[in-house]
């Protein structure tokens, strides 16, 4: 079952990463685009309707990126103080009750958006227009992605309400690896007590 979870969020994470090649794009192209407004004269109508179509797959395809890392955002003021049994818990029925029917929706209704936008060949509204169909086929696919690996989370909850442990995810890059930094300057927690110790104790002399 765990080879099977982590297939699943293997395939959430390459998704994932591909499509955040759209930041990089992104990035180019508003500053091309700047460029030649103010260094050439030379604007170009049909850029502003690719960056939002840019941005727009990027936000989409990273839900289930993130959601593979249990990296949304929530409200925890108390359920950080949950036991494991008892966040699982919470967590199962808002799937259920929540997410499982919007995110159903969502892959239902956008598929026959992008199905109608396809049968007509839509454009973007501008001097330059883009086909606008292939953008809104992004959301179908977003939202199938995102409901596969909220299956994946509702497995995870399950088995922690069994066990009383959340199951391991794999490691992915995160922004600063504290335990990494650590080894690389050499410093041990007791180090860091210690310091941490004399950094009071001069303080109360004071």
């Amino acid at each position: 079952m765990q080879s099977i979870l982590w297939t699943v969020d293997r395939l959430s994470t390459f998704i994932g990463k591909v499509f955040a090649w759209c930041a990089l794009l992104l990035t180019l192209l508003i500053s091309w685009e700047v460029f030649s407004r103010y260094a050439l004269n030379n604007p170009h109508a049909w850029v502003l309707d690719a960056q939002i179509m840019l941005y727009g797959t990027l936000f989409m395809t990273a839900g289930a990126y993130t959601l593979s890392k249990n990296g949304h955002v929530r409200g925890d003021v108390l359920y950080g103080f949950f036991q494991p049994r008892t966040q699982a818990t919470v967590d199962l029925v808002l799937y259920i009750v929540f997410f499982l029917p919007g995110i159903i929706a969502l892959t239902w209704a956008g598929w026959i958006y992008a199905g109608e936008s396809l049968a007509i060949r839509e454009q973007t509204f501008s001097a330059d227009p883009l086909p606008l169909y292939p953008f809104k086929y992004v959301i179908p696919l977003a939202g199938f992605t995102l409901l596969l690996q909220g299956f994946v989370e509702i497995v995870r909850c399950i088995q922690c309400i069994k066990s009383g442990a959340w199951p391991a995810r794999e490691d992915d890059v995160q922004e600063v690896d504290v335990d990494k930094l650590k080894e690389m300057v050499n410093v041990k927690d007791e180090d860091i007590a210690a310091l941490d110790a004399v950094v009071v104790a001069q303080e109360k002399n004071k």
